[in-house]
């Protein structure tokens, strides 16, 4: 029998918790009455190819930008950089996003031809930090990673939706597909 790769195992088990922490916590998203019936999150099966070892380019002029949410209210993150990759012999580009200029984490909000189909229409988010990355100077940009935000279970939640400048053309078949009661 083949031994699972690590990347596997531990991607395995944070959608346990995530699906532990989505029934049982008090800060859920998913509303109370739900959460006994919430049997746990849909996901697209692991794919190695989704996932990418890149260098982020930092734009110079880093621009404040305003990016809506699902309020329709105005949200200012910093854009930092962006990543370029290839899939299926198509060039992307995602812009990468911060909310401080103090902050580690980089925000990648997008859409792919999988949103309003199998997954959530106003797109998924990427947290990405560099704790685990950059020893060569490159981040991954793991799509097995990518998860639907807190209003994708809960209309009551405002979030931020992916700018259009995060529109894939082609399906990424990974990560969490939408939420379904």
């Amino acid at each position: 029998m083949e031994k699972p790769d690590a990347w596997k195992v531990e991607l395995e088990k944070s959608r346990i918790e995530k699906n532990k922490r989505l029934s049982t916590d008090d800060q859920s998203p998913i509303p109370f009455m739900k959460r006994r019936k919430f049997s746990g999150l849909s996901y697209f099966p692991l794919d190695s190819k989704y996932i990418f070892k890149l260098e982020l380019h930092e734009h110079g002029e880093k621009k404040v930008v305003e990016i809506r949410d699902s309020k329709d209210n105005a949200r200012k993150f910093i854009c930092w950089g962006e990543f370029n990759f290839e899939m299926d012999g198509i060039k992307c580009t995602l812009q990468a996003y911060k909310i401080d200029s103090k902050e580690d984490i980089i925000f990648v909000p997008f859409k792919d031809a999988t949103s309003s189909k199998e997954t959530y229409g106003a797109g998924r988010y990427l947290d990405m930090e560099p704790k685990n990355d950059l020893s060569d100077g490159k981040w991954t940009l793991d799509f097995n990673k990518a998860y639907n935000p807190w209003c994708a279970y809960n209309h009551n939640y405002a979030c931020t939706m992916a700018p259009p400048e995060n529109w894939l053309d082609i399906p990424i078949e990974a990560g969490e597909k939408s939420y379904s009661e």
